[in-house]
């Protein structure tokens, strides 16, 4: 019995391939007069076995929903054939309308491939550690603040955060990174992805439908090309076709009298390749899209990403690394530099805000801090080993009326022409000093925006930086507009002022305090979507690899799917009518009339297909190093 399900399992699931073969013996032995003792034309099996579910479904369809599309034509164009006794005619159109579905099957299925590769790789169990003793249960019971160990070669079953063990972590499947990432204590790993290397220990931050691998899941089913503006106008027009067709047979039939035009007409009528021609392409260009890092959600965002003229950017943690590392530490008074330092890292580490920044370069000593207290918009205040410290803005030390003197306002001043941002310290109410922070400029930074510029796309810099440092970055990367001192609800302000100047407004941030403008702007582009919830829910587009080298890409890839969209349905359209002028001539008969129907649907599903490997290239240099080193060495030797 397991057997015979097997079986049954096995041609369940090759139908569509076993009804494609059979048919094609059907018309290959109607051609060449076989009969093998049947006592029917074997154009007849192939009517029944490709055709009969046709012309059943458009019945459905025309029933249940009023359904007039291309089946109906096809189903009108077999019955007729048949009527007029052209029954290899029928069967030819039955098996190459089967044909082109399973090409059509074929193209989308390959483009939403990922999402079967996902769920196969969403794994099962967990090895949970409760008392020190290690358990395997189902990952789905994992719950947030187990324990889970992972050996070499597993998948990591939910996300977390390593406690013990180093590692390396193959991230190919969320990020499309070719080389493993090396993680450590601290470090977060994702559901979904393989360890490689060393076994670690980790605590579950998140389970269930909430993991990494399940959202990704998720977000690429949701993916929908039905839903963009030119493929619901395709559609129409297929509707039109569909009453054209019928009145130009009816008419073709009534002029000459000739049954057989007509039904060469109803064939070479019927708007498959103009149905195909603007889904094919969106979903290769997606398919195209996801093999890049990106998941784009709908694919009206990709005919809408290619009208973007402008692109604006959150620049901390997308034009730059957002991840602020200390660049000098200077005294005004008789401490020293390491205890300023110290002291100042002390308060921001309850901030949680720049830690990563100070511990880069002196260390984690820190000192006890007896009260904290955050000051939204200008800095900290704290007392530290019976020390009262502020560590903020000129604001902040303006506001406990603490003075700068003119020596440091100049020094400062100087950092800040370069780009660095800066942290005032002062002890019992006199300044101590200062620290320079700088978030290093990513390294593609630069020929990302000036590929931009060479697709026409006006790149715009919003930054909560002081201008002077905001100007800094921006002339480094080339952008000519930049707004500074911008908070969260100014950035999506900043994305309406820009659209009621008649801009298509492109987002690009990091999916958290950006969300707002990433939900105004025309096409909201998240980075680093494996961990970020509100990526997902803000953004159209979610970069998961948290590159932005392939933006420039993605705009020029939308352009191309426009201008491949465009060529389909102008061949179609030109296709159909040549077609229909030859058929209504009588110089094509329905064998031939079906031929090139099909032909042409073939041809356009090829040519979207070209989307699939399709690359930009531009002619900006890739690496801007020297550029960039060269503004940074600048920035140190103020040191």
């Amino acid at each position: 019995m397991n057997r015979w399900s097997k079986l049954a399992e096995w041609f369940d699931l090759n139908r569509e391939k076993i009804t494609l073969v059979a048919g094609g013996i059907g018309v290959v032995f109607s051609l060449l007069g076989i009969r093998l003792g049947v006592p029917f034309d074997w154009a007849w099996f192939t009517i029944v076995l490709c055709g009969a579910p046709i012309v059943w479904g458009a019945a459905v369809a025309m029933y249940e929903d009023f359904d007039v599309k291309a089946d109906l034509l096809v189903s009108l164009a077999l019955i007729a054939a048949v009527a007029v006794g052209e029954v290899f005619a029928a069967a030819e159109i039955a098996f190459i309308m089967q044909l082109g579905a399973m090409l059509e099957e074929f193209t989308v299925s390959k483009a939403q491939a990922g999402i079967e590769r996902l769920v196969k790789l969403t794994p099962t169990t967990a090895r949970i550690v409760r008392n020190g003793k290690e358990e395997v249960m189902p990952a789905d019971i994992v719950s947030v603040g187990d324990v889970v160990r992972v050996l070499p070669g597993e998948v990591i079953p939910v996300d977390g955060t390593i406690v013990t063990g180093d590692t390396a972590i193959d991230q190919s499947v969320m990020t499309g990174e070719s080389m493993p990432v090396d993680k450590t204590v601290g470090d977060e790993v994702f559901s979904g992805t393989v360890n490689q290397f060393g076994a670690f220990d980790m605590t579950a931050t998140k389970e269930g439908e909430d993991s990494s691998i399940q959202r990704m899941i998720k977000l690429v089913k949701s993916t929908d090309p039905g839903n963009a503006k030119i493929v619901s106008i395709a559609d129409r027009w297929a509707t039109w076709i569909v009453v054209i067709a019928l009145l130009a047979a009816a008419g073709t039939y009534a002029v000459t009298g000739e049954i057989i035009r007509a039904v060469t007409i109803l064939v070479v009528f019927c708007p498959c390749a103009l149905v195909l021609a603007t889904p094919a392409a969106i979903m290769a260009a997606i398919s195209n899209a996801s093999q890049r890092g990106f998941l784009v959600r709908r694919g009206s965002i990709m005919e809408q990403l290619a009208k973007v003229n402008t692109m604006t950017f959150d620049k901390t943690g997308t034009l730059t690394n957002g991840t602020p590392e200390v660049i000098a530490v200077e005294t005004v008074s008789d401490i020293s530099d390491t205890e300023l330092y110290r002291l100042v890292a002390s308060v921001e580490r309850k901030s949680e805000a720049i830690v990563s920044g100070f511990t880069s370069r002196y260390g984690e000593r820190f000192d006890a801090v007896d009260s904290f207290r955050v000051i939204p918009g200008k800095g900290l205040e704290a007392s530290v080993q019976a020390q009262s410290v502020l560590a903020g803005n000129e604001a902040m030390m303006t506001l406990a009326d603490i003075s700068i003197a003119d020596s440091v306002k100049n020094a400062v001043r100087e950092y800040l022409h370069h780009g660095a941002s800066i942290v005032y310290v002062a002890i019992d109410g006199a300044l101590a000093g200062y620290v320079a922070l700088a978030d290093r400029v990513r390294r593609e930074s630069r020929s990302v925006v000036e590929s931009l510029h060479e697709l026409d796309v006006m790149p715009v810099l919003l930054t909560g930086d002081h201008v002077a440092t905001a100007k800094t970055i921006a002339k480094r990367l080339n952008v000519s507009r930049v707004i500074a001192d911008c908070l969260p609800e100014d950035k999506m302000d900043t994305v309406a002022q820009l659209q009621r100047e008649g801009n298509i407004v492109a987002m690009v941030g990091d999916g958290v305090n950006d969300a707002p403008a990433l939900k105004k702007s025309d096409v909201g582009i998240a980075m680093g979507g494996i961990g970020s919830d509100i990526a997902v829910e803000a953004a159209d587009i979610v970069l998961v690899n948290d590159n932005i080298r392939e933006l420039p890409h993605l705009v020029a890839l939308s352009k191309r799917m426009m201008s491949t969209i465009k060529i389909n349905l102008s061949f179609s359209l030109i296709l159909n009518f040549v077609a229909i002028i030859l058929a209504m001539m009588g110089t094509l008969s329905p064998v031939w009339g079906a031929l090139i129907h099909n032909g042409g649907s073939l041809l356009v599903v090829a040519n979207s297909a070209l989307l699939l490997s399709w690359a930009y290239k531009s002619s900006v240099p890739d690496d801007d190093s020297v550029f960039v080193k060269a503004a940074r060495n600048k920035v140190l030797e103020s040191n």
